[in-house]
């Protein structure tokens, strides 16, 4: 059975001693200048050097994390800084965007590219479509259960990675635009404001809901506990997952050495106990689980007290006497532990460290440092176990003492043939060195002590190598082998063995050229997005008098149900396309949808991943149309989609009106469609609000669908109401209060060819839908300006109108830049 890799993070040189000795295969760390965690060390080229040698000196493989989307300018500094990087060896890079992918197969035909977990591929379909690419490994989706994971298996024989252990994202990673929407943050390109970490308020039906469980307030209502599948990789390993992914970089050198021994243990059959995994929890934790890798259970994933680190539950705290608190637990204690105390109906979190421990059966009295807020406390509060010193010491130990590191296996032979040089061989398994003495071996006068001369022989322990078999060979009893000489050639062996490990094969390279596309010319074409049955009724209302000559309806429905009906009703409209979009996610064995679309027969269907266009290219001959969430943020990921069969592309919501711009002048702008009013869709997540905190159901067959019957709105710490709106697989998205419009680019837009515009509603009825649709008609009509469509708009938005990511012109720096 193929053995399956350990692939362990790391953020800076100590990480990554800990990865190596804790036991890991592989490491995965950040491209420098385009690292995807924006709040790590952003290592120089220099730096990433000394890890790969590193790495490769010890046997690690290195992935290096070129996985965040690329702008059009920044092109020609991503190459130069691929052409530095290739150069140094690293085993594969980790790539999220399509059109950087294509670059780096182009240039670098040989270099092994993964597809990172960015990529959204939750199919095989997925897969199938990007395999001229050949990308050797895929990052499947963290919300993939096993049974989901196998059967991706079965269908694709590219190696797979499943992240096994660390923290959850709530939202799918590369469809998270919540940092974008309220901060002006990228997901997308490491700038993650962690959002799904804060509180919120919850509102049902304009009500706000008391959300108390088990005696406690639940505020953090989209953040999930820490993944930890470690009693899962076993079954994993079976089924021929080539990789398991532990997530830390922003942790440190003791979360990374405990998470990598763990897991290496298990992998081996060795009992992993409490032990290891207090360990693990006590590096960090919020609460360890093991996330969607047995489906969703909307009761378990968030527990929706805290959000932070926290550690190991102990319990409640009994009595308060200053310096001493009584706790009731079996748990070994011991002085310099840390512990939180904490309020969450009061968010309250307090923390101390272990002077003195006193039991008394299970009963606990601990003395805490003296400027303890003692006033704070109360019986009743939760006491969390959040730090132990022996846990970091044992790490730190891994990194400092030569007696714990990592030793590499090697054979020695020792070949003295009296009369000829004296020759050491060392072989690795992979690399084989031989070097021989300049004098020739003489007869010794004294019986050998072949003892020592294989003790100088595989006098190793100042190395990184252990001898595992020693060979001498002779043709006579009695060969004199001189100390010296031995040691000279031992040490010559070892360093040219050394070489030969972190040598870099020149990497072969071909040519890349940016080329431009020739734009169409078409009329401009007005697109509106409606979500329901009786928006359709009442937009009808409108588009049946209007005398705009070319408009699309986009039908975006929670309740499938309703498709026939609203399609029958817009056919009547004779200026009027009607297409219908597929799920934002597809899952194995959720093609039910996709067959229901292609027997409706719409004029186009708009499809939001590359497994539903794989699936349906296949079956219809449908136009087929791709959304946002394809992440085009560049003319190469446009261009590869577009030559392989898309009829338009709606650009990425990461774009800036001047990255925009420059997309448009390298590919055919009249075939990109501009989103020019919407309510991001923040959060798009497996994690279901209304199942978790308006039932007590833990997925669709028990949660009595109170999606059906209310409305909900998550409030912020600014005052916001975020909408919460499910899709027919349950999922839901959460969309930005503010809705967002980019009016003022509209003419700059049809200068630079695009003649595609979309106008999307979320929960408008009535005159408010009325109203929107009809300033939009009039605008491009010509009836009305642009400050007059502006004006419109904002007296009828709930909290006024923003002007997005398209108009913002600064871009984000993370503070220690």
């Amino acid at each position: 059975m193929k053995k399956s890799e350990i692939l362990a993070p790391v953020g800076n040189m100590q990480m990554c001693l800990a990865a190596i000795h804790g036991g890991a295969d592989a490491i995965y760390v950040g491209m420098p200048g385009f690292n995807a965690r924006g709040r790590t060390h952003d290592h120089s080229v220099n730096e990433l050097k000394e890890i790969i040698d590193m790495c490769h000196l010890y046997g690690v493989k290195v992935h290096v994390a070129f996985n965040i989307l690329i702008f059009e300018e920044e092109i020609s500094d991503a190459i130069k800084r691929l052409n530095e990087v290739v150069s140094l060896g690293p085993d594969a890079l980790i790539i999220q965007d399509i059109g950087l992918a294509n670059i780096v197969r182009q240039l670098y035909p040989e270099q092994v590219i993964h597809g990172s977990t960015q990529m959204t591929v939750t199919n095989h379909d997925h897969i199938t479509f990007l395999e001229d690419l050949d990308i050797k490994r895929f990052v499947l989706g963290r919300e993939n259960s096993i049974p989901e994971i196998k059967e991706i298996r079965s269908n694709t024989e590219r190696e797979l990675e499943v992240f096994t252990h660390g923290a959850l994202c709530v939202a799918y990673s590369g469809q998270c635009f919540t940092s974008e929407s309220i901060g002006g943050r990228s997901a997308n390109r490491g700038q993650c404001a962690q959002s799904c970490r804060f509180s919120y308020e919850m509102f049902v039906d304009g009500e706000k809901q008391d959300l108390t469980k088990h005696g406690r307030k639940m505020s953090y209502l989209v953040s999930p506990q820490d993944l930890c599948g470690i009693e899962e990789v076993n079954e994993l390993q079976d089924m021929g997952i080539d990789s398991f992914k532990i997530e830390g970089r922003l942790k440190g050198a003791a979360y990374v050495s405990t998470a990598a021994s763990a897991f290496k243990a298990k992998l081996e059959g060795k009992k992993v106990g409490q032990k290891e995994l207090d360990n693990m929890a006590l590096t960090y934790s919020r609460g360890l689980f093991s996330g969607w890798l047995h489906g969703v259970d909307h009761q378990q994933l968030v527990k929706g007290n805290y959000g932070a680190h926290r550690g190991i539950e102990l319990g409640k705290v009994k009595r308060v006497s200053p310096p001493f608190l009584e706790i009731d637990t079996d748990r070994n204690l011991e002085n310099g532990m840390g512990v939180a105390i904490c309020d969450d109906n009061k968010g309250l979190e307090i923390g101390s460290s272990i002077f003195s421990v006193k039991r008394k059966g299970k009963r606990v009295s601990l003395s805490l440092a003296h400027d303890f807020k003692w006033k704070q406390v109360r019986p009743g509060m939760d006491i969390y176990l959040n730090s132990d010193p022996k846990v970091a010491k044992e790490s730190e130990s891994l990194i400092s003492d030569v007696n714990k590191q990592k030793r590499v296996p090697i054979q020695v032979t020792l070949i003295a043939n009296i009369g000829e040089k004296l020759t050491y061989k060392i072989n690795d398994g992979f690399n084989q060195v031989i070097v021989e003495s300049e004098d020739l071996v003489e007869e010794a006068r004294k019986p050998v002590d072949f003892e020592k001369v294989e003790k100088d022989a595989c006098a190793l322990s100042r190395t990184i190598y252990a001898v595992s078999n020693f060979k001498l060979i002779s043709n006579e009893k009695s060969p004199f082998i001189h100390s010296k000489s031995l040691k000279k050639l031992r040490q010559e062996a070892i360093e040219e063995l050394n070489s030969k490990r972190v040598f870099v094969k020149t990497p072969q390279t071909s040519f890349f050229n940016l080329t431009k596309k020739e734009v169409s010319e078409n009329d401009i074409t007005l697109n509106f997005l409606l979500r329901d049955i009786d928006q359709v009724k009442e937009a009808f209302e409108v588009l049946e008098k209007c005398e705009y000559e070319r408009l699309l309806i986009t039908l975006d429905f929670e309740f499938g149900k309703d498709y026939k009906p609203s399609l029958e009703l817009l056919k009547q409209l004779p200026k009027c396309l009607v297409g219908i979009a597929t799920n934002r996610i597809l899952k194995p064995k959720e093609y039910h949808h996709l067959n229901v679309l292609t027997r409706l027969e719409p004029d186009f269907i708009l499809c939001r991943n590359l497994g539903s266009y794989q699936y349906l290219r296949s079956k219809c001959n449908i136009k087929l149309k791709g959304d946002f969430s394809l992440n085009v943020a560049n003319s190469q990921t446009a261009n590869y989609l577009l030559d392989k069969g898309f009829e338009t592309l709606t650009s990425s919501y990461d774009l800036n009106a001047k990255q925009l711009e420059n997309l448009l002048e390298n590919t055919d702008a009249g075939r990109i469609e501009v989103n020019i009013h919407q309510y991001m869709p923040s959060f798009h997540m497996e994690h279901c609000v209304y199942a978790a905190f308006l039932s007590e159901g833990s997925s669709f067959k028990d949660c009595g669908k109170p999606c059906e019957k209310h409305h909900v709105e998550l409030k912020d710490q600014f005052g916001n109401m975020h909408f919460i709106k499910a899709d027919q697989e349950c999922r839901n998205t959460m969309f930005n209060a503010i809705a967002q419009s980019s009016t003022d680019l509209i003419d700059e837009l049809i200068a630079k060819g695009v003649s595609q515009f979309r106008v999307e509603l979320l929960n408008e009825h009535g005159e408010k839908l009325k109203s929107k649709l009809e300033s939009y008609l009039n605008f491009f009509n010509g009836k009305i300006s642009t400050n007059e469509l502006k004006s419109l708009l904002g007296t009828q938005e709930k909290y006024g109108i923003g002007t997005g990511m398209l108009m913002k012109e600064d871009t984000y720096q993370a503070r220690k830049n």
